[in-house]
């Protein structure tokens, strides 16, 4: 049996992505901080979402643990790998957006929060996750997919942190990859156009006017992507078979812009 690590797992894409993994016969340990509604600019998930995500599959524990905190992610690690014996797979899904105004009128603990989770808790699973795919017991087949975004390639009115933080998962992810040349450990980044997720519609509030129908007129497909048209873009990256996607950014953005 692969065992999975995936972080943001209470909802949206990461929630998409446990389900995904799970139903494709990994165990899976899914984590969230579960901070619940007043830890960020929009309510974030609480411990009871991320129990109903891992309550149908009886191999997926439910792990509350805060990305930003990397000794909370060795812990986290530390549990998949006593109960299953290996870690195969991390999907870092863990992320918030923020933003709204223009770059000099950012407030510094909003820039602060972006990149303590969106980037810093990139960086720390991976630190805490790596090294347990290398020492187990079939490298060769084990990845590490970090999420990112089209904000990682493209300008966003009103979003300069959330773009700053965005093209760095990929930076980490390349240099990730990099680091892991001859090791059969992976690399890879997926960068989702506008999925239908509560970070899509926190995305639409924070312009005048608009909702979500309007960030999804800009994809080539002229709707919203799926949390598990993602997660199934996900789980190929996680499988033996992505290994042809080191070091690659994908692009699973709908054909953004259009």
């Amino acid at each position: 049996m692969r065992v999975a690590l995936v972080t943001g797992a209470a909802r949206g894409i990461g929630a998409a992505t446990v389900r995904h993994l799970a139903e494709d016969g990994y165990a899976v340990l899914a984590v969230d901080w579960c901070a619940g509604p007043a830890a960020a600019p929009y309510p974030m998930p609480e411990r009871a979402e991320l129990d109903a995500v891992a309550a149908p599959y009886p191999d997926v524990e439910a792990y509350v643990a805060d990305v930003r905190d990397r000794e909370a992610m060795t812990g986290a690690v530390a549990t998949a790998t006593a109960r299953w014996g290996r870690l195969d797979v991390a999907v870092a899904a863990a992320a918030v957006v923020a933003g709204g105004l223009p770059l000099w009128e950012t407030p510094a603990d909003e820039l602060a929060l972006l990149w303590e989770i969106d980037a810093v808790g990139v960086w720390n699973t991976a630190a805490a996750t790596v090294p347990a795919m290398l020492c187990g017991p079939e490298p060769s087949g084990c990845r590490f997919v970090a999420i990112a975004s089209a904000a990682g390639r493209h300008g966003m009115f009103h979003l300069a942190a959330y773009n700053a933080v965005k093209h760095a998962v990929v930076g980490t992810v390349r240099g990730l990859a990099a680091d892991l040349v001859g090791s059969g450990v992976t690399a890879v980044a997926v960068a989702p156009g506008a999925t239908d997720t509560a970070m899509l519609r926190r995305t639409a509030d924070l312009y005048d006017d608009a909702d979500t129908a309007d960030l999804v007129a800009h994809q080539g497909i002229r709707r919203a992507i799926t949390p598990e048209e993602m997660a199934a873009c996900i789980a190929f990256c996680c499988s033996p078979a992505g290994a042809v996607l080191n070091g690659s950014v994908v692009h699973a953005d709908g054909g953004y812009p259009s």
